[in-house]
């Protein structure tokens, strides 16, 4: 008997279909699509979601595509699922490039990348695309009230980009790759002019073409010393009264003191 209850409850139980599986289940087109709008005003995005895939291609030709398309797309971008939310945006967009949600289509599929932006220690390919993205999204949409809001998240991303850039060049000098070094923070004077970082930059630059030019061999010493006294040059230039004057100062002539000596060895020959 208690055997014959057990299976009796287990049977049951699996009978018991929830509302939402009735649904799923129920092949009614209509009820299937006012369901998902529920779920979705109910912010329940996983069941919403499973609902409009469902009825996505009957509603085809219907102009209740357009609404259901859109709120489809937002609903992976609700779960974080930002690849396929920039996808489905974009989509949207030129499933629809008359609609009046186009803008905020575009601009979710931008900011779909830049919530995929990591930390700037990691690989920055989804940060370059959310870049790229935003700067497309000024272009098409220059009147645009969400135009401050692209520009304030180019400049955080291009931040992230420099500070990875530094600490690349960084490594470099640690590593005593000087030449790399130097490489790499000419770079991102190149690729960040706007830089509030470039006194240590161009401070760096000088310690690096100092130290390569002392630990080259005797053929290419003269050559780097002579970089190194242009680079300490430039820098005094710029920053006179820079806290790294008198040490840009003392390589200054720590350099010119070398270059008279080969200009001396040269006489000498």
């Amino acid at each position: 008997m208690i055997w014959l209850l057990a299976a009796t409850i287990v049977f049951g139980a699996g009978g018991c279909k929830s509302e939402f599986e009735k649904i799923r289940a129920s092949g009614d087109t209509e009820l299937i699509y006012h369901k998902a709008l529920e779920y979705y005003e109910a912010e329940d995005w996983q069941r919403a979601q499973t609902l409009f895939e469902l009825v996505l291609s009957a509603f085809r030709g219907r102009p209740e595509l357009e609404d259901l398309y859109f709120k489809y797309a937002y609903t992976y971008y609700h779960l974080g699922r930002y690849v396929l939310a920039n996808y489905y945006f974009s989509n949207f967009s030129n499933t629809f490039p008359n609609s009046d949600k186009r803008e905020e289509a575009d601009f979710m599929a931008a900011y779909s990348y830049y919530r995929l932006s990591p930390n700037f220690r990691l690989d920055q390919t989804y940060t370059l695309k959310a870049i790229d993205a935003f700067q497309l999204f000024v272009n098409t949409y220059p009147d645009s009230p969400r135009v401050p809001e692209c520009n304030r998240l180019i400049d955080q991303m291009r931040l992230k980009l420099e500070r990875k850039a530094y600490d690349a060049a960084q490594l470099y000098f640690n590593l005593r790759d000087y030449q790399a070094a130097i490489v790499s923070f000419e770079n991102l004077l190149k690729d960040f002019p706007e830089t509030n970082n470039a006194e240590r930059v161009r401070y760096m630059l000088v310690k690096s073409a100092f130290l390569m030019a002392e630990n080259s061999i005797y053929e290419k010493q003269e050559e780097r010393f002579r970089q190194t006294l242009e680079y300490a040059n430039n820098f005094l230039n710029k920053y006179r009264d820079s806290a790294y004057a008198n040490e840009v100062r003392e390589i200054a002539a720590r350099a010119e003191s070398k270059l008279k000596q080969f200009a001396n060895d040269g006489y000498q020959k």
